[in-house]
């Protein structure tokens, strides 16, 4: 253990200062950080440890460097996890059906989590995507309507990281939700069904109960999975 903390690169121990401070609660999201002389007397280290410790910070996505204006925490870190997760997809030969899979077990929980919490005002927001989808609509207002609906019951469930890890993976949902509407519409009657088990959804959080909702949902994701190329 103590051979271990000698290795240990002083940046290192920097880094893990700074990750200690967010953990307590000194940094918050979009807060600007110390200036480096600030951190150098705090942290009882060189300027250039502390350099080389905000570098690797910025690599990782946890702090960004804005002109003239410091180091930040930043305030969203989903568009970090994009682009390794949509490679991850590739590079495995993924299955839409598994996508289906990852969105299940985080939706339809959400959906249950929701129906428990969303408001009136988040209640007439779904109910207005869902007049906007009978209104037959182009086919790149459907894909922006369908992220949208998915997005605010993400919202409603007020799980701050269930929300983050969903919309971490949403440049390769909206390809997803893009490429399942074609391949679903190519028979006009999955339109209206599409539509009709969006609003089994919203009328089962409008009735705040978990376990329709839940059931909503999932047969909504059951009925694309059905209607798609594995």
């Amino acid at each position: 253990m103590e051979s271990g903390l000698k290795n240990k690169k002083v940046y290192e121990t920097v880094i893990d200062q700074i990750k200690d401070m967010i953990i307590s609660g000194e940094l918050k999201k979009g807060d600007r950080l110390p200036p480096e002389r600030d951190l150098v007397d705090t942290l009882n280290v060189s300027r250039t440890s502390i350099r080389e410790a905000l570098r690797a910070l910025q690599i990782i996505g946890l702090v960004e460097c804005r002109q003239g204006g410091g180091n930040f925490i930043r305030e969203s870190f989903e568009d970090n996890l994009i682009e390794p997760l949509s490679l991850m997809f590739v590079l495995q030969n993924s299955r839409n059906l598994e996508l289906i899979e990852l969105r299940k077990s985080i939706e339809v929980q959400m959906a249950a989590l929701a129906a428990d919490k969303v408001t009136d005002t988040e209640l007439g927001e779904l109910e207005g995507i869902i007049k906007k989808m009978k209104k037959n609509p182009s086919e790149a207002e459907s894909v922006r309507l369908d992220a949208d609906f998915h997005y605010l019951i993400a919202r409603a469930s007020g799980n701050k990281l269930m929300e983050s890890i969903l919309r971490a993976v949403s440049s390769l949902m909206d390809t997803f939700i893009k490429e399942t509407r074609e391949e679903l519409l190519v028979n006009p009657e999955n339109d209206e069904k599409l539509v009709e088990t969006h609003e089994d959804i919203a009328v089962a959080l409008r009735s705040h109960d978990s376990s329709k909702a839940a059931d909503a949902m999932e047969r909504h994701l059951d009925f694309v999975a059905k209607n798609i190329r594995h």
